[in-house]
């Protein structure tokens, strides 16, 4: 990723809620989008059972979005998160295993669960 994600004004954070965690599919994901000004910052969730772990939306080989759609994350088997530009594979803790990206990482987007709500941390 060119620039730092962290840096980025639109970036929410700690403390915001996201959604109450039943929200999302188990398993699966959902998009979430912050504005300032011009910029932009696009996550998603993953949820499995009572976990949620966040990524920043953002292809590490072509920094595009994942998903073709909000919320459609993952393979029709659940046990890959994959990039629909070119079908690159990611395991559920983000590390490429197939496609051009192979052994790069989603960008870690730090979230928690409290109280059956997910909160930006």
């Amino acid at each position: 990723m060119a620039r730092s994600e962290s840096d980025n004004p639109a970036r929410p954070p700690a403390g915001v809620r996201l959604c109450a965690l039943d929200e999302i599919k188990d398993p699966g994901g959902k998009s979430f989008r912050f504005r300032d000004g011009s910029r932009m910052f696009a996550g998603f969730v993953l949820r499995e059972g009572g976990q949620a772990r966040g990524f920043v939306d953002s292809c590490p080989h072509a920094g595009w979005p994942l998903a073709p759609m909000d919320d459609r994350y993952l393979t029709r088997d659940a046990r890959h998160i994959l990039c629909a530009g070119h079908g690159a594979l990611f395991t559920l803790d983000g590390l490429c295993v197939a496609g051009p990206c192979t052994d790069e990482r989603l960008t870690d987007w730090p979230v928690e669960v409290r109280g059956g709500e997910v909160f930006t941390a």
